[in-house]
């Protein structure tokens, strides 16, 4: 189970020396886990006002980029290893972070929710691959 609680303000913002911050937010999230409750606190600033985003708002936001981070960031990161890729020059990583997002699409829209399982599963059957894509007749 995780509690979430998200207190924004504006009094800081007149103290911070950061071009367009309007608000200040405090996260609170409490994780109970096996009867092990853990509490974390995390603070962020946004350029957005009061009247165009409440603390609820925020906290949406907020849960959505982290939606992100983990869907997409972190499978490119830990599945495909981008990080260690030593392809560095001319448009090669372009091209390479091309191929991940098809790849990472193409599986979730195939109904996917495992990519790096997925993953293995098409390395060791290429030609089921190939044919499923429609590069090749099966």
């Amino acid at each position: 189970m995780v509690k979430r609680h998200l207190e924004s303000s504006t009094r800081l913002a007149a103290h911070l020396d950061w071009p367009g911050v309007a608000q200040v937010c405090r996260l609170t999230r409490t994780t109970r886990r096996d009867g092990e409750e853990t509490v974390e606190v995390d603070y962020a600033i946004t350029s957005v006002p009061r009247g165009q985003a409440s603390a609820e708002q925020l906290l949406s936001w907020w849960r959505g980029h982290w939606k992100i981070e983990n869907q997409s960031h972190w499978v490119r990161d830990v599945t495909f290893g981008e990080d260690h890729c030593r392809v560095r020059t001319g448009n090669g990583p372009h091209n390479l972070a091309i191929f991940r997002n098809i790849t990472m699409n193409y599986l979730r829209l195939g109904g996917e929710s495992n990519l790096a399982s997925a993953l293995r599963r098409n390395a060791y059957q290429v030609g089921r691959l190939l044919a499923k894509l429609g590069i090749i007749k099966n």
